[in-house]
């Protein structure tokens, strides 16, 4: 059976290249949805012109396909625009 605190861990051994931090612990993904197999992710990208959006979205379905999981339905969302907390911002030195 595989529920959502799989599909977290997942989610958090996935990196964005740009910072390198893994996009669960970067606060990319807005909503995670997970019964059985069927996965939907509601995620966002670090900005909208994002040069690694499409191979993000890419490792996102392959890592959750090599665990099990059916292909993910990701829906990417800018609203509302992705900001680091106070927290993340001290993680990144920022």
């Amino acid at each position: 059976m595989h529920n959502k605190e799989q599909a977290i861990e997942i989610l958090k051994k996935i990196n964005d290249p740009e910072l390198d931090m893994d996009i669960y612990t970067l606060g990319l993904i807005y909503e995670l949805d997970v019964k059985d197999k069927a996965v939907k992710i509601k995620m966002t990208f670090t900005s909208p012109m994002c040069p690694f959006g499409p191979q993000l979205v890419s490792t996102v379905k392959s890592e959750f396909v090599k665990k099990g999981f059916n292909e993910p339905a990701v829906e990417i969302t800018f609203n509302p625009p992705w900001q680091p907390s106070e927290d993340l911002r001290a993680m990144l030195g920022v």
